[in-house]
Formats: structure tokens, C-alpha cells, sequence
């Protein structure tokens, strides 16, 4: 029986979304999980491969606005929700449900696509680039102490139920999109997930709690969530501190939720995940090999439009190139692009005849695009060409960046 790609009906999202799990392993998410999953998937975007009454694929995507250098939020796909069922490996599964897929997103004006990849090897051929990495710390505070900033004894701290809070962590968040790439601006429904909290995810931690960084005058300036893990030997108490999220809009709140969490009576170690790579805390601590500081990859970009994906950050310096951009699974990018962009950083990105100054892949240009990873660097790993002396310098600073981007959760 011919396999059969299609639109997710409504009542069809339980098995579809069994064969998810199936695909990543067969262990069923907490209902909790599930149901929010449930509520954000976007049916008119979501597709199923169905061999008869099986459904044996998915892949998904959800309507994003990420922010890219600049400030300015641009609309993307966050793919998500990709699985094959065992049974049906290396019959072309994955590729069918990608092919449709950037041609959706395409269709439906969207310059850029986003994932997080469970396994980072299998998107590079469908031009998937990294483009932001994830730093984690485990803080030994027996060991480390933090050096705060003028201002921090005047922040006031509160500890409150992390669902009253949740307006005020919104729009700390929202304020902070603007000004670091990579972060997607919540749209309505997804700031329930940080305060997702089901017991069987917590490995014997604590209920999620929260504390809120106040200015004298009662405002909001800063949030941390966090649990705690209690572990008791006959040493004594050797409890951790597990950080969800710490955002701050000034360097006093930064450092007043970092201390904070690092005098939790009990407890010897801050452990976080998921932070950017240039996160301040690695400035504020003493010690930052007793940090425990490592990084991995986590979103990966794909340009789908080139040049509307290129007009709509800015630059960091003025830039006239052409770029020779290979791109064999989406083709209508393939071809020669003048890239032009003034002191002030807005662009213009045009078809071009002129030869080409820089040569690379679709994949190269989206690990670029936030400006976290430089073209020197891609360069230097033979993965981009310089056709014309001095054009790769010259690239390489126009599209860097000032901050590190930066995916706060996944999705």
C-alpha cells in the first residue's frame, strides 16, 4: 500500500501524536505535557504520514516572530513534532515530510525556518544550520562566590507562587526579545510552558517556586525560577539548585537573583541549563572552572527565503558583497546575491550576474544569520570560499553580532 502524506485532522492527533512518541522512544510524556503539546499544535500545520490506519511520520510547525540582529522580529516556522516510526526508516519518510514542509513555509511567506534537533546530524542535509549554542553550569557555591555590581543591596526580592507571577515574568521576557537574536516572542498560550510542572519530570526536586527582582518602587525587574533537590547523606546536606530561567532588564537584578540562589540554606550547587553563551554569570563568579561551564548546540536555522531573510536583520558594520549560495534541496535559492547594507545597518538583498565574493551553502548562511558563529570561523573549516581578497573580512564583521543569540526553551 502506497504511503500517504496529508493535513492532520483533528481527531486523528492522539495517534499521530502516539507515533511520536514511539519514534523518540515509546515512553509516554506526563499527561500534563501532553495536553499542553495538545493545545498549541497548530493542525493546519502539522502533517501525517499514514500507511492505511497507521500513522507512521509527523512533523509539525508552529507560527513564530523570532528576533534576529536588530532588534526586529521576523516570522518563522518552528518545525517541531518530526518523528518516523521505526518500521518505516529509510523509505524516504523524513524527506517527504521536509519537502512538503519548506514548501509550505515558503508558500506561506515565512523568510526563516527554526528546530531544536534531537540528533544534529540528521537537518545539515536538508540545510539546517546551527546558529545559537546553550551554555549549562553546575557552581560549586562551597568553592565559588559571586562579585555583584554597584546597586544589588537595593533590589528587593520576593518570593511568590510562580502562577501569580506569571504576568510579570511576561513582560520582563518581552522587553528582553528585542535585544538578543534568537529569541521567539511568546505568542498566547506558550508562556504556560515554564510553569509546566509535572512530579514525574522533577527527579525528586522541589514544586517549581519563583522569586521576583523589585525596584524600590514596586517594579518588576527580574525573575528566577528555580527547584530545589534535597540530598542528605551522613556527611550531611548536599542539596542543588536547579534553575529554570533568571531574566533581568539591569546588571543590580542580575546579580541579586544569582545570589540569591546561591545562598539557598542546604543546598552547594546552582545548576543551569540552557543559558547563553555569554551569560554574565561567568563574569560575576570567582571561579569559573569550578563553574562547571559546557556548551552544546541548540537551535538550528534554515534560510528559506534569502533574500527577504537578509533584508530584514541589520548589519554591524557596511557591507557590499555577492554571495554564491548553493542550495540544492530549496532551489530557488541557488544562484548569485548582492548583499548590501549601510552604516546604519539596513540591507538590501538582490539577485545578481556580478561575480560572486564569497561562496557557501544555504547551511553555512544559517548558521550565520543570528551572528553568534562568524564566517571567519565556517572559513576556517573550509565550509565557506573567499572568491575576492578581503571579502570574507569584510562579511564576517558585517553579520556578527554585538550579544550571543539565544534560544531560552525549546519548543
Amino acid at each position: 500500500m502506497a504511503l500517504e502524506t496529508r493535513v492532520l485532522q483533528g481527531d486523528e492527533w492522539d495517534v499521530w501524536y502516539d507515533n511520536l512518541e514511539l519514534a523518540f522512544g515509546g515512553v509516554p510524556e506526563p499527561s500534563e505535557e501532553r495536553e499542553f503539546s495538545r493545545a498549541l499544535t497548530e493542525a493546519e500545520r502539522s502533517l501525517g504520514v499514514w500507511d492505511g490506519a497507521t500513522c507512521v511520520g509527523s512533523a509539525g510547525a508552529f507560527t513564530f516572530r523570532l528576533s534576529v540582529p536588530g532588534g526586529a522580529l521576523v516570522p518563522a516556522a518552528g518545525v517541531t513534532m518530526v518523528g518516523v516510526a521505526p518500521t518505516h526508516r529509510r523509505r524516504g519518510v523524513l524527506t517527504s515530510l521536509m519537502r512538503r514542509q519548506l514548501d509550505d513555509i515558503r508558500a506561506g511567506g515565512e523568510p526563516l525556518a527554526v528546530l531544536t534537533a534531537s540528533d544534529p546530524a540528521i537537518y545539515g542535509r536538508f540545510g539546517y544550520g546551527t546558529a545559537t549554542y546553550a551554555l549549562s553550569v553546575d557552581i560549586d557555591t562551597t568553592r565559588v562566590r559571586l562579585s555583584v555590581p554597584p546597586g544589588t543591596d537595593d533590589v528587593r526580592l520576593r518570593l511568590v507562587d510562580p502562577q501569580q507571577a506569571l504576568a510579570d515574568c511576561e513582560r520582563v521576557y518581552a522587553a528582553l526579545v528585542p535585544t538578543r537574536p534568537g529569541m521567539p516572542a511568546r505568542r498566547p498560550g506558550w508562556e504556560r510552558q515554564a510553569l509546566l510542572d509535572p512530579p514525574e519530570v522533577r527527579g525528586g526536586a522541589s514544586p517549581l517556586k519563583c522569586v521576583l527582582a523589585e525596584r524600590a518602587d514596586g517594579e518588576v525587574v527580574g525573575y528566577a525560577r528555580y527547584r530545589v533537590k534535597a540530598d542528605r547523606d551522613m556527611a550531611g546536606s548536599d542539596g542543588k539548585v536547579e534553575v529554570a530561567d533568571v531574566d533581568a532588564l539591569d546588571p543590580a537584578a542580575y546579580a541579586a537573583l544569582w545570589r540569591y540562589l546561591f545562598g539557598i540554606d542546604l543546598t552547594w550547587t546552582v545548576r543551569a541549563r540552557r543559558r547563553p553563551v555569554d551569560d554574565p554569570v561567568l563574569h560575576l563568579v570567582s571561579d569559573v572552572r569550578r563553574s562547571g561551564a559546557r556548551t552544546r548546540d541548540a537551535l538550528h536555522l534554515r534560510v528559506v527565503d534569502v533574500a527577504a531573510a537578509l533584508e530584514a536583520r541589520t548589519y554591524g558594520a557596511p557591507v557590499d558583497v555577492v554571495l554564491e549560495v548553493e542550495d540544492a534541496f530549496c532551489p530557488w535559492n541557488e544562484g548569485r546575491w548582492r548583499l548590501v547594507a549601510d552604516a546604519k545597518g539596513a540591507a538590501s538583498c538582490t539577485r545578481s550576474a556580478e561575480p560572486a565574493d564569497l561562496g557557501l551553502s544555504v547551511r553555512e548562511l544559517g548558521s550565520a544569520y543570528l551572528g553568534g558563529i562568524t564566517l571567519t570561523s565556517l572559513a576556517a573549516a573550509g565550509l565557506v570560499r573567499e572568491l575576492r581578497a578581503g571579502s570574507l573580512a569584510e562579511a564576517s564583521r558585517a553579520f556578527a553580532g554585538d550579544v550571543a543569540p539565544w534560544l531560552p526553551h525549546g519548543f
